[in-house]
């Protein structure tokens, strides 16, 4: 996970993503993390479908086919499960991190910055591999935040009236 949040490429993110409402967050993070991290995981583990399974849950409680305690179970004794058992693989396992935190903003908005710190070290840990220095590794994450960034502001609604109200604890 990346842990410095304090740098400009996520400040911005983080400013951008404190003027969307709860839906608009839930909707980018789980499309970005379906787009772009998902395969992360499913390379590593192709008969696996805990990761998608998180997703899935989220898009239904989205649409309203499915309770809160359903998607939180499947987040944890099947997403949640499935990363630790990654342990081996960091790409995949922050991969599967990020649906976890992904499918955890439908029901707290804070998550969403679970895609940022898990999801673009997905990305870059898939790029360079498991033995890349930690300055590589970030930069390349850093270019992740700003893909990440443009697909929040192609769906962000401009002046939105409720935005989320978020405590970050980061």
């Amino acid at each position: 996970m990346l842990t410095v949040t304090n740098v400009p490429y996520l400040q911005s993110l983080i400013r951008l993503i404190e003027t969307q409402n709860k839906t608009t967050l839930a909707h980018w993070c789980i499309d970005y993390t379906r787009t772009y991290i998902l395969s992360i995981y499913e390379k590593a583990y192709p008969n696996d479908p805990r990761p998608k399974n998180a997703l899935d849950a989220a898009d239904e409680w989205l649409a309203g086919d499915v309770k809160l305690s359903y998607v939180k179970n499947i987040i944890l004794n099947e997403c949640h499960v499935a990363a630790r058992e990654a342990k081996d693989n960091p790409a995949a396992q922050a991969a599967a991190r990020t649906c976890g935190q992904v499918a955890a903003s439908i029901h707290t908005p804070t998550h969403s910055l679970g895609l940022v710190l898990y999801g673009a070290l997905a990305v870059a840990y898939d790029k360079l591999g498991a033995n890349a220095d930690w300055a590589t590794l970030t930069s390349v994450a850093a270019g992740e935040c700003t893909k990440m960034q443009n697909a929040l502001q192609v769906v962000a609604v401009e002046n939105e009236p409720k935005p989320a109200t978020i405590k970050w604890s980061c």
